[in-house]
Parts: structure tokens; C-alpha cells; sequence
């Protein structure tokens, strides 16, 4: 019999450090990784309105490659800064093909607001992610990083601290992936 794939979604607030995780994690597994912002911004690269609302476009964009990988019975990481309230919809009609395990960061939010900030600066493709407004949010207190919402299904969960390093460290995480 063959074993199904599996996903590992990444998930946590922004400036989680997410991204970085879900590429260490995808190298030391060899499964691809599919990160939200990465579809985003390549989108916004190519598209003629790239000031245009992607959001919901990459969403679907995002799924759909998750989807075609699982089916073709390809292991993958998937990445992104959702919400329950997106991932949920996202995950759920997953979890036929694949058994899913989720990958939650968590970090002190005054580190989490300084790494959108240096990313902001320099990294011009962040541009289409709204990352001085999310500060500006954040700053006003109506986007707080504690405010972020995990995804809440029944699924295998591992709480990875980012804030200084991985706690745990990357070869707990990869055997989490991988049980």
C-alpha cells in the first residue's frame, strides 16, 4: 500500500518567521514548500494591475498548488500567515488526500512587529503585502500580533517558538512532519 502524502501547514502571525521555517523544513524533508507570500508577490510581478487586489486570487492560487501536489501524491509545506477563518476552508477538503499537520509559530510580538518593519525596508517585493499599514494597524492597537487566530481543526499540532531560534529545534519539527 502506499502511504498518502502529507502536508505541514505553517502557520503563526506575521513576522512569525514562518517563511524561513517552512523553506528549512522543506529542504531537510526534499518536499516542496508553497508559501502564500512568495504567490503573491510573483503574481504581482506579472500582472498588469500590480497595485490590483490579489488577495483572494492568491488565495485560490495557493490551494489549487497544494491540491495538484497532494494528488500527484507529493509531500509538501505549506505556508502562510492565514487565520482559521481562511485556512479552515482551505485545509478541510485537504485532508482526503493527505494527512495534514500543522506547524503553529508563535513569537514575543515586539520581535514579530521588528522583523515586518526590517522587511518592509528592505525587501521591495513586500510592498504588496500592505506591510506599513499592517504596522500602522499595529501600532494603533487595532491589529495586535496576539490578536492573530490559530487554525482550530482536529489536527497533529506543534507550537514552534521562533524568538530566538526554533524551540523546538528543526530536527523535533521535521520528526513531528514526518510521524
Amino acid at each position: 500500500m502506499t502511504r498518502r502524502p502529507t502536508l505541514v501547514a505553517v502557520s503563526g502571525p506575521p513576522g512569525a518567521g514562518k517563511t524561513t521555517l517552512a523553506h528549512a523544513l522543506a529542504d531537510a524533508l526534499g518536499w516542496p514548500a508553497v508559501c502564500r507570500d512568495e504567490i503573491k508577490e510573483r503574481m504581482a510581478a506579472t500582472s498588469a494591475d500590480p497595485a490590483g487586489h490579489l488577495d483572494l486570487e492568491t488565495l485560490a492560487v495557493f490551494f489549487r498548488t497544494i491540491g495538484e501536489l497532494l494528488t500527484s501524491g507529493t509531500s509538501v509545506v505549506a505556508e502562510a500567515a492565514f487565520q482559521d477563518r481562511l485556512w479552515r476552508p482551505g485545509l478541510e477538503p485537504l485532508a482526503d488526500l493527505a494527512g495534514i499537520r500543522v506547524v503553529r509559530c508563535v513569537v514575543d510580538p515586539e520581535l514579530a512587529r521588528l522583523r515586518i518593519t526590517r522587511r518592509a525596508a528592505e525587501e521591495p517585493s513586500r510592498a504588496v503585502h500592505a506591510d506599513a499599514e499592517l504596522l500602522g494597524r499595529i501600532a494603533e492597537g487595532k491589529q495586535p500580533i496576539e490578536s492573530w487566530v490559530p487554525i482550530a481543526l482536529d489536527l497533529p499540532c506543534l507550537v514552534v517558538d521562533t524568538t530566538q531560534g526554533w524551540q523546538p529545534p528543526l530536527a523535533r519539527i521535521v520528526e513531528f512532519a514526518t510521524a
